[in-house]
């Protein structure tokens, strides 16, 4: 019993995650694609400036953070149904996970590193 009450516990825990996570994800997806929209006919300059600002990169920084951890527990939900084989699963989403980590980093650091 304790396992299945554990596992429900780390359930709530995905589900309250994934709630929090989209609540984020809805303004900053907003204010990504109004200046998407603002940038989109712009020049390299003009969008490197932009992407070196440091509300866009903050911001921008942001995005990539909370999508990438809102994508990697839906898709490691995706995995808990679907995928029966312990092994398997555990290594899917412990890739999954270092990916969730390793694509943010390398875009912040790109960002962080723009120069005009």
């Amino acid at each position: 019993m304790e396992i299945k009450l554990f596992n429900m516990v780390n359930a709530t825990k995905k589900w309250i995650f994934l709630k929090v996570s989209s609540v984020i994800l809805i303004p900053l997806m907003l204010w990504f694609i109004i200046n998407l929209v603002s940038i989109y006919e712009k020049d390299y300059i003009d969008i490197v400036s932009f992407f070196s600002a440091q509300p866009s990169k903050f911001l921008t920084s942001l995005l990539m953070i909370v999508a990438f951890f809102y994508s990697s527990l839906s898709i490691s939900e995706i995995f808990e149904d679907y995928i029966h084989d312990e092994k398997i699963k555990n290594a899917a989403n412990k890739a999954l996970y270092i990916f969730s980590i390793i694509m943010p980093l390398i875009t912040i650091m790109v960002l962080f590193n723009l120069n005009i």
